[in-house]
């Protein structure tokens, strides 16, 4: 069904360099998660302003839970012109083979939210994207989720605590170690069909942004939270390259625009649609929810940090050093303030 799709999209995108609805540019916008997420919202967001700044020329269409395909598909339907634009997690891109980009999943590896804006802003997070262009891919813009936290049916206190658990995870070699390093066994699973697995025990537990957590009711079928902010989970906002560079140039400078404006205001909601989320959470009273202790942290980073080691030659040991170095610089720059 699928590969006809594709098959089908491709044949006609290889012909239209533009889609067109009447005298509208269609941007089929296809996304994972809920409306009411940071995600969802921005995709809104980005709608209203793109359709503005163009005067109407351009309609976005978006499609948010999976409506289009799910996760493991989107990528694939992007690069055939199916859907013009995407805003996966930066989990995905690894199964590109643009290994780089695990950079973001490597535990612990950012303190902050200053230091990750740094990177994503900065020299590092513009390379990164710049290297979407090998596969037919532009990226326009980083979204933030936040920092993750563990969820599961028993309290995961401890890093012995996982010891055996079935925890889902997106499909990324480093959150496949960094559950392994827990001593967890982890398991591949689409977003969508997270809360099934959950509620019929084929995944113990998993990691999210709490906004994530709660728009798929997944504490409803989670009996402990554990707040961690042991990972990050943010996304790019990805168009086809054909696409895109088909459009005239005018146009493509209203939408950049566009997303420029969305992309800060996705940023100011993103912190405060976790910090909403918690507190729904803790007052639905179906889930207990614990704050990682400083010395349970400390020996969740020992566990962890190894996991840098394990990936510098896959992601890059100078790239990794990058960050580290950037961390440091925020760190320093706050120190002389004080």
């Amino acid at each position: 069904m699928y590969l006809i799709r594709f098959v089908l999209a491709a044949l006609v995108f290889a012909f239209s360099p533009l889609v067109f609805s009447a005298d509208q540019i269609v941007i089929k916008f296809s996304h994972v998660v809920a409306p009411s997420t940071p995600k969802g919202k921005a995709a809104l967001k980005f709608k209203e302003l793109a359709e503005s700044r163009t005067k109407g020329q351009v309609k976005v269409e978006v499609y948010p839970n999976s409506q289009f395909y799910k996760d493991r598909e989107e990528l694939e339907a992007l690069q055939l012109g199916a859907v013009q634009m995407l805003a996966p997690s930066l989990s995905k891109f690894g199964t590109l083979g643009i290994r780089d980009f695990e950079v973001f999943d490597l535990p612990y590896i950012f303190p902050n939210k200053e230091s990750l804006y740094r990177v994503m802003d900065g020299d590092i997070g513009k390379k990164l994207l710049t290297k979407l262009e090998t596969k037919d891919i532009i990226g326009l813009a980083y979204w933030d989720n936040g920092f993750k936290q563990m969820s599961a049916n028993k309290p995961l206190r401890t890093v012995e605590d996982f010891k055996g658990l079935k925890l889902r995870i997106q499909s990324s070699k480093v959150l496949d170690a960094q559950m392994k390093a827990l001593g967890a066994n982890p398991q591949v699973m689409a977003f969508s069909e997270v809360y099934t697995g959950l509620q019929q025990g084929v995944v113990d537990g998993t990691e999210n942004p709490v906004s994530n957590l709660y728009t798929q009711k997944m504490h409803e079928v989670q009996k402990h939270l554990t707040l961690s902010d042991h990972g990050y989970l943010g996304y790019a906002v990805i168009v086809n390259k054909k696409f895109w560079e088909g459009l005239p140039k005018d146009m493509r400078a209203a939408l950049e625009q566009a997303m420029h404006e969305t992309t800060e205001y996705e940023r100011v909601i993103a912190q405060q649609e976790n910090d909403e989320a918690l507190a729904k959470v803790k007052t639905a009273g179906t889930t207990d929810v614990y704050v990682l202790q400083l010395k349970d942290r400390l020996l969740w980073h020992k566990a962890l940090l190894p996991v840098h080691k394990e990936f510098e030659s896959v992601i890059g040991k100078e790239l990794i050093y990058d960050v580290y170095n950037v961390a440091a610089q925020v760190e320093k720059e706050k120190a002389a303030k004080k």
